[in-house]
């Protein structure tokens, strides 16, 4: 299979692997789903599971506020989706057991291609000057992520099935040590 023809065929799997992962925007901004924590521990609880559950949907929403705040810079928009597809194409799509090889010669350590991919980013953004534009996106995007998912019930909708990410330390039908915590 040429390398043109695995791309494409990476870049189709990932794709419907994102695909089949989302949830539909009306179970996502469901009203009759919303009610405060009841501590800091349940919030943090939430958004945790709340963050694997519309992974699709926070970055849908990080990607519009980023492409909302660079509208008068189309400059920084095509830089960033170069940089975009280096980290698709470099990082995400590949396998994770597999080492990066440049035309096939020499084989790449993960690290090196994090950090030339870190250093093209932050490259891009300083070239295009949009740093601040950058910066207040990803602020804003996590409040709005960390409050939707501060708030969004986990038990409707499925949510009963996702763990807690401090596992046994918070669950509730477990008498384990952290049980009085």
């Amino acid at each position: 299979m040429s390398s043109a023809t695995e791309t494409l065929s990476n870049f189709k799997e990932a794709t419907l692997s994102i695909l089949s992962t989302r949830h539909p925007w009306s179970e996502f901004l469901s009203f009759s789903t919303l009610s405060l924590p009841s501590s800091f521990s349940e919030a943090t609880t939430r958004v945790g599971i709340n963050l694997t559950r519309f992974l699709f949907n926070y970055t849908f929403i990080f990607l519009f506020i980023l492409l909302i705040s660079l509208v008068y810079h189309p400059l920084a928009i095509v830089l960033l989706l170069i940089a975009f597809a280096g980290w698709y194409f470099l990082f995400f799509s590949r396998d994770s057991d597999e080492p990066l090889s440049l035309f096939n010669v020499v084989a790449v350590d993960d690290r090196v291609v994090v950090v030339a991919l870190v250093v093209f980013s932050l490259f891009v953004v300083w070239v295009s000057g949009v740093w601040v534009n950058v910066v207040v996106s990803v602020l804003v995007a996590a409040g709005i992520v960390c409050l939707h998912g501060a708030l969004k019930r986990t038990d409707v909708g499925g949510l009963d099935d996702y763990e807690s990410p401090y596992g046994p330390m918070l669950a509730t039908d477990t008498a384990g040590p952290y049980a009085p915590v």
